[in-house]
């Protein structure tokens, strides 16, 4: 578009002699650079700077009439598409149809200029203003692409970030009371069996082992959740903590894409019997499309935690629906089912 004002130039040149030339020339020179700083203006977003440089650009373009007559008129494939691509979606093809009119019509009222209409510099202006709008919807595609990227980027490490806490949590929640459980019971042995008391101890040397591995696994995303494992596991927590333990002894029935996530839900329900039950006897129930822990413990009022939340988001994204609370005459229930 730098080169509408060497043709405006060349009216000037035709036209014009001594100041008027010089004159002609630093005002297209002035032209060209607001254009330019328009340019910027718009990459920056700066679109008060636009607009007001898109007014000098016009004010400097009137006296250029005087002297290039006609041939000014081109200045108008500068000025009109830059200000109709910012001026809306009906304000904008005002501005391109009244501007090429204003090609066609001016050189044909005003005494002195070329009596033809000015077809050239209409086609002109419509030309420019198609390409200008093309070449802006391009720009703000690229734009909003970028914004995205950068967005899925923001939301992809908000979700691993969350994962590693939710992953941590079941696993140092789980691994910890265990942890805690078994120290306590090889405490209590001590005195009478040693023996007992030392196998808790290498028990819970490896679960130390174990819980650090799976922390690893965890912050790596490569961590592996089996409901049979979990079932396992819960039946030796419970065994340690002094709790009857009423669990599957098989998984099989479970579909292979619900397996994990059941292992998840056993994990939590299971700790979260250990922990803050006070319960006699825990109780899992496994179906196709439904897990449920019932503990006889002291029950009370549903609330939320960092565990419930997590499981009620793994759920959620799995489809599933996810309940927890007191069930009558007392203890706790935490079920998990999906659609049939």
């Amino acid at each position: 578009m730098l080169c509408y004002p060497f043709l405006a130039g060349a009216g000037v040149a035709q036209y014009s002699r001594g100041a008027g030339l010089v004159a002609g020339y630093l005002l297209l020179a002035g032209i060209a650079a607001c254009y330019l700083a328009v340019v910027v203006a718009s990459m920056r977003s700066a679109w008060q700077a636009y607009w007001g440089l898109l007014a000098v650009m016009t004010a400097l373009a009137v006296p250029v009439a005087l002297l290039a007559r006609e041939t000014a008129l081109i200045l108008l494939a500068v000025i009109v598409p830059a200000a109709a691509v910012r001026a809306g979606r009906r304000t904008g093809p005002a501005l391109v149809v009244l501007g090429a009119t204003a090609c066609v019509v001016v050189p044909m009222l005003v005494p002195g200029w070329d009596t033809g209409p000015g077809w050239y510099h209409a086609v002109a202006v419509v030309f420019t203003a198609l390409l200008v709008h093309a070449f802006s919807g391009t720009a703000t595609a690229n734009r909003q692409l970028r914004e995205a990227r950068a967005e899925v980027a923001r939301l992809a490490s908000e979700a691993e970030r969350n994962r590693i806490a939710r992953d941590l949590h079941d696993l140092l929640g789980h691994s910890l009371t265990a942890i805690t459980v078994k120290s306590g019971l090889a405490r209590r042995l001590a005195a009478g069996a040693p023996a007992a008391a030392l196998a808790e101890i290498e028990s819970v040397e490896r679960l130390s082992r174990q819980t650090l591995a799976d922390v690893r696994a965890a912050v790596s995303g490569y961590r592996e959740v089996t409901l049979a494992g979990e079932l396992a596991r819960g039946r030796e927590l419970l065994r340690a903590a002094g709790v009857a333990a009423d669990l599957p002894t098989a998984s099989d029935g479970v579909p292979p894409e619900r397996q994990e996530l059941f292992g998840w839900i056993v994990r939590e329900g299971v700790t979260n019997v250990v922990r803050h039950a006070r319960a006699g006897r825990c109780t899992v129930e496994l179906t196709v499309s439904s897990v449920e822990i019932r503990d006889d413990g002291a029950g009370g009022p549903a609330g939320t935690g960092s565990g419930l939340d997590g499981l009620r988001t793994r759920v959620a994204a799995a489809g599933g629906v996810l309940t927890a609370g007191p069930v009558p005459p007392r203890g706790w229930s935490l079920r998990v089912e999906f659609p049939a």
